[in-house]
């Protein structure tokens, strides 16, 4: 794994959402780093807060969403705090985006060609020629036969899993050293999900790209990740190699994720089951929001909020693993 200084660096990430009923707290506290290369996969349930760090980190949260707190540093510059315009010149040439549905990504009015050409000539120095030629390169890379004949193709002309290979294509356009991935296999079947996770494994070791895989699927995690961050509501509870995390979790909640995907080595006559739902962001309770669910919780864990806390080769929010009890 990478051992160079992180490329990308959060910190202490806060992102709000101001209502008439009072401010929600969607993303709290959340910090890691990525170095080039690595795959920094976050996982976990439906509104743990995953996508609202990719869009914060990118700067594209809707309003009115606004990162309240903390600090996005790309290659040692500060990002979350810059102009709309100067964002946008970073987002594309230094940050590429893959979202989980392609069509949102592509617009059905123009060619895959002449949107890969437009990215490249907006972020890079080069003639339409030029452009046209490091496009069907793109898309010969990211698997689409006959590139120079399809580069003239609109995106309805693609199926599901091409049209995601162009996306992957328009994210790479000006040679961007970060990727964010948003769930970017969750619509595709089996045999096409392990291709677009080959391709982007082989951006990280061919390019040196670092990338952000954010998804809910704990099988591509462990295909595709070099470290994990596991997030429940709006906070990262265990954060590790993806191994460790995966085979020995010092977490409860994320005990109770692995212990609830089927295994084709144990035999086990039920799944592990974490019993009620992730609390609203109007309701997180007070403590360790995993309480309410957590089969270990003592009083502690009621009244206190864990930080991160080293428990071996990972580092858990959780009371169990603290050195000196209170």
């Amino acid at each position: 794994m990478p051992t160079t200084q992180p490329l990308l660096a959060v910190e202490n990430l806060r992102v709000e959402f101001p209502t008439r009923r009072g401010t929600l707290v969607a993303v709290h506290d959340v910090s890691f780093a990525i170095a080039p290369g690595e795959v920094l996969g976050v996982v976990g349930e439906s509104g743990a807060g995953k996508s609202l760090t990719g869009s914060a980190i990118i700067g594209l949260l809707d309003p009115p969403g606004r990162i309240a707190a903390g600090q996005v540093v790309l290659d040692g510059k500060r990002i979350d705090n810059l102009p709309y315009e100067a964002m946008r010149r970073i987002r594309g040439r230094e940050i590429g985006a893959i979202f989980q549905d392609p069509l949102t990504s592509l617009n059905p009015l123009y060619t895959v060609g002449r949107q890969i050409v437009e990215t490249i000539r907006t972020h890079l120095d080069m003639s339409e020629a030029e452009a046209r030629a490091r496009a069907v390169a793109l898309l010969e890379e990211v698997g689409i036969p006959a590139a120079a004949r399809r580069i003239d193709h609109y995106p309805h002309q693609f199926s599901g899993g091409m049209r995601q290979r162009v996306v992957i294509a328009l994210a790479l356009a000006a040679k961007p050293r970060l990727i964010i991935a948003d769930e970017p296999t969750t619509a595709l079947d089996v045999s096409i999900q392990a291709q677009i996770i080959q391709l982007l494994k082989r951006l990280c070791h061919d390019h040196g790209t670092a990338v952000l895989l954010v998804t809910h699927d704990m099988g591509v995690i462990a295909e595709t990740a070099d470290r994990v961050a596991v997030m429940y509501a709006g906070r990262i509870v265990e954060i590790g190699p993806v191994a460790d995390v995966i085979h020995r979790p010092q977490h409860p909640y994320t005990v109770g994720l692995m212990g609830s995907i089927p295994s084709i080595v144990d035999e086990r006559e039920r799944l592990t089951q974490i019993d009620g739902s992730m609390p609203r962001l109007t309701a997180v309770p007070p403590g360790c929001p995993f309480n309410p669910r957590c089969p270990r919780a003592f009083d502690r864990c009621r009244s206190e909020r864990p930080d991160l806390i080293a428990a071996g080769p990972t580092q858990a929010a959780c009371w169990l693993h603290a050195m000196v009890p209170a």
